[in-house]
């Protein structure tokens, strides 16, 4: 059983796809064991916890200095002994000392087809912001293995979505997360977990 530690910021939507994944049978082999969240009070604790997922908050308010958050960050995530971990919406640069103890085990999910719209600056309703401004016809979501750039590590999945006239950065971004990072952020781990995708 492949153990899962999902790092959230927000609404915690990425979560909810993949506990719902795992709960009926999409996504097979795979648990999710932990939930960290570096912001407190956000709604994906909430999803954890409903779900009952044992959860904890990291924040970097809490630190004097950032590597002594990064410290932090890696011993609770340590504490989980996850197979793999997943950044699911996660808006905090990971440290190069967890990057290295989990070689090739943290994904992420980036809402564009990498390589547009990626990189230092673009997340969020940003991405979607820049795809419009470009008049990109075709946009989406991209899940790839995390190294030590921003969204530079090997693609694993990707999966397009049409622009459509009259679209804002939210009526996008919604249309993102349904039609593509939702569908293809569990396929990911249920490729990972059942041996269909060796990094």
């Amino acid at each position: 059983m492949l153990r899962v530690v999902a790092l959230v910021s927000g609404g915690g939507t990425n979560l909810q796809a993949i506990i719902d994944r795992i709960a009926d049978g999409t996504v097979k082999n795979a648990e999710v064991v932990g939930v960290i969240s570096n912001n407190y009070n956000v709604f994906s604790l909430e999803r954890a916890e409903k779900a009952g997922i044992p959860n904890a908050v990291v924040s970097p308010k809490d630190f004097a200095t950032r590597d002594e958050f990064n410290k932090a960050l890696l011993e609770k995530v340590d504490s989980f002994s996850p197979d793999l971990i997943v950044l699911a919406g996660f808006l905090v640069v990971i440290p190069p000392a967890m990057i290295d103890k989990y070689e090739n085990k943290i994904i992420n999910i980036h809402p564009s087809l990498i390589p547009s719209f990626c990189g230092t600056g673009y997340y969020g309703l940003k991405v979607h912001e820049a795809a419009l401004k470009r008049g990109v016809k075709l946009t989406g979501a991209t899940v790839h293995f995390v190294d030590k750039g921003t969204d530079t590590g090997p693609i694993i999945l990707q999966k397009a979505v049409e622009v459509l006239p009259g679209d804002t950065p939210e009526v996008l971004q919604k249309r993102v997360m349904e039609q593509a990072e939702w569908k293809i952020l569990p396929e990911a781990i249920n490729m990972i977990a059942n041996g269909t995708i060796v990094k």
